[in-house]
Formats: structure tokens, C-alpha cells, sequence
């Protein structure tokens, strides 16, 4: 089982600053077609909180730096951009081999903590439980695993 999180801060002028984190499992591994159905949900998401546009920090890992992933982010961004509909991402790389850049990798380690148990193995809906309410968050369905994921 895989695990896509965001950690998600913004600041409205009439409110202090906010946060919340969103966590989607998938039953395999991250592949470039799930990630582009975990910013495709993302993009909802925050289309419905209003924002126009995600800051999206994130480490150099395969499936985010893939050629699909960066050619449906540009995609993305040209419908965005011609339609005036949607919320753009703005991609923030981190350097290579840098994680404690990342901003939601404290939560990680820190929920890491509070999860596991040291005498069993957790099955994968009590770990994508625990997961969820360590960091506070809703236990959102499964992505899909695609059909033609080698």
C-alpha cells in the first residue's frame, strides 16, 4: 500500500494561519497514473475551497518528476489558463536528497511514531486508519489502481 499526502497552509486575511492534511492510499505502489489522479483530486479540492492556485513543494521522487506527470501539469495549467477555470500548480521542486526541506515530512515522521506498534504487523486499513487520525484527516477512498499499470 502507498500513501499520497499534502500538507496543505494558507492564510485568508479575515483568519489566521490555517492547515490541514490530506492523505489518499492506493492499494500498490505510486505510479505516475496514480499521482495524476491524486492532483487531479487535489486540484477539485481546492477548486472548491475557491484557490486559484497550489504551491506544490515536493521531493524528487520518480512518479512526481515522470514525463506523464509533468506533460498532464502542463496540460493542466493551458486548460486553466484558457478556460479560467480551475486552479493552476505552480511546481516547487525540492533539491535532491534534502527531505527535511519538505514541510510535511515532521508530520510524517511524527504520525510514524503514533502509528506503529512495536509486537504486529497492522493490516493496511488499520495502518491508512491510524494514519488518518494521527494527522487529523479524512479517511478518503482508495485511488484506483489504472488498468494498464505495468
Amino acid at each position: 500500500m502507498a500513501c499520497y499526502g499534502v500538507l496543505l497552509r494558507w492564510n485568508r486575511p479575515e483568519a489566521a494561519m490555517q492547515e490541514a492534511v490530506w492523505l489518499r492510499f492506493v492499494d500498490g505502489r505510486p505510479v505516475s497514473a496514480i499521482t495524476m489522479q491524486f492532483l487531479e483530486w487535489c486540484c477539485r479540492q481546492l477548486q472548491e475551497l475557491q484557490f486559484r492556485v497550489w504551491v506544490l513543494v515536493w521531493d524528487n521522487a520518480s512518479w512526481h518528476r515522470s514525463v506523464k506527470v509533468r506533460r498532464w501539469i502542463r496540460e493542466h495549467n493551458r486548460a486553466v489558463k484558457e478556460t479560467g477555470e480551475g486552479v493552476r500548480i505552480l511546481v516547487c521542486p525540492l533539491p535532491i536528497k534534502s527531505p527535511w526541506l519538505n514541510p510535511i515530512e515532521p508530520k510524517w515522521v511524527h504520525s510514524k511514531k503514533r502509528i506503529v506498534e512495536p509486537d504486529r504487523t497492522l493490516s493496511a486499513h488499520e495502518l491508512a486508519e491510524r494514519a488518518c487520525a494521527a494527522l487529523n484527516c479524512h479517511h478518503e477512498p482508495h485511488l484506483p489502481i489504472p488498468e494498464n499499470v505495468p
